[in-house]
């Protein structure tokens, strides 16, 4: 693994970490978006170790993710999709007010066990990378 993708895949680990943290004390709508980041990391990741180049947007990083991940046969099509369905709790804990700003403890436990699936998954992936 180049020492870039490792960087990211360091960060994602720490945002797994955090958002369990966050759990515990009910802090649903961070600990979703920080699995979200935990998702977005290991995507950077994984566009890094295919292409050399660093995609830092949201947007970047999900358009080439996709890219790069469609007819990959030992892509998870399920947590492939993860990366662009989180975002929205992204979006509910840093754009949304009031009662649009919640996620339940059950969705954010979700997305968290997602997250460490997909953080696993792609990790596993961007070493294979490598590899070969």
């Amino acid at each position: 693994m180049k020492p870039e993708s490792a960087k990211y895949i360091e960060q994602a680990n720490v945002c797994i970490a955090r958002a369990g943290v966050m759990m515990t004390v009910r802090l649903h709508e961070d600990a979703a978006r920080t699995a979200y980041l935990a998702s977005f990391h290991t995507a950077q990741a994984y566009i890094f170790e295919r292409t050399g180049k660093a995609s830092k947007s949201h947007h970047g990083v999900q358009t080439e993710f996709f890219r790069l991940t469609k007819d990959d046969a030992r892509v998870d099509q399920g947590l492939r999709r993860f990366l662009s369905q989180a975002y929205e709790f992204k979006s509910i804990a840093d754009y949304f007010t009031g009662d649009e700003a919640v996620t339940p403890a059950k969705e954010a436990a979700a997305a968290l066990e997602s997250a460490k699936r997909f953080v696993e998954h792609f990790t596993g992936l961007v070493s294979v990378q490598n590899s070969q």
